[in-house]
């Protein structure tokens, strides 16, 4: 409550979300399952991305080993796909962590629902919500694939230029898939939503996040070129 006044954000009702009839009727309305999918929908193109370049790199490596036959070469694939995944979820919580919640230049659904009163902001916090439990469950998997790592056998490389490269990999692709869908094709909100021109913010975003990738890619490949 004192955050809306600070901020003049005009309040009506309940200051308690969850007791407030507009707010209940903003989040579950014939939109709320549309809204799940749409929160759901770049998280399952990161994770078809994933599985794609995860296949890849696994048949890339077996080819090495079938060409250099009695050469012991350490696998980078368990390592970049567990580091890749938290990655996808680290960028994910940055994401709503920094420009959601610190900075406030844009919310879940500010361009469709704006922010601007008590009941579009409670909206809007509920989808945050939502998007930041995505991410959760991103993290979840990226630590479990890292604790199979660690506690695996194998000729597997361990190094922390792959570690870093696949946290980078996964950042700007989360960035990327992210920025195009929700900025872009569905339009849900802009990097700085209060900006007279939105697209000089969601440009420099996925110039930067262009920038994680192919740092991260660089970082990947030549530690394994160098093995």
């Amino acid at each position: 409550m004192l955050t809306a006044l600070l901020t003049g954000i005009t309040v009506t009702g309940s200051a308690c979300p969850f007791c407030n009839k507009e707010i209940l009727k903003g989040i579950y309305d014939s939109q709320f399952y549309p809204n799940l999918l749409t929160m759901l929908s770049a998280f399952i193109v990161l994770a078809v991305i994933v599985v794609i370049l995860v296949t890849i790199a696994a048949k890339n490596h077996r080819s090495r080993l079938a060409a250099n036959p009695g050469v012991q070469i350490l696998s980078p694939v368990p390592l970049t796909t567990a580091s890749m995944v938290l990655g996808i979820g680290l960028g994910g919580f940055m994401d709503g962590i920094v420009l959601h919640q610190v900075l406030q230049v844009h919310e879940m659904l500010s361009n469709k629902i704006p922010a601007t009163t008590y009941t579009g902001k409670s909206i809007n916090m509920f989808w945050d919500g939502i998007f930041h439990f995505f991410c959760m469950l991103v993290v979840l998997a990226g630590i479990i694939l890292m604790w199979k790592l660690l506690s695996g056998k194998g000729d597997i490389d361990r190094s922390g230029k792959l570690f870093g490269g696949g946290l980078l990999l996964g950042w700007g692709l989360f960035n990327i898939v992210e920025g195009l869908i929700d900025h872009q094709l569905l339009k849900l909100h802009n990097v700085i939503e209060f900006s007279a021109n939105h697209n000089t913010g969601n440009f420099i975003f996925l110039g930067v996040s262009v920038m994680m990738l192919v740092i991260g890619y660089v970082l990947v490949t030549r530690k394994h070129q160098h093995r």
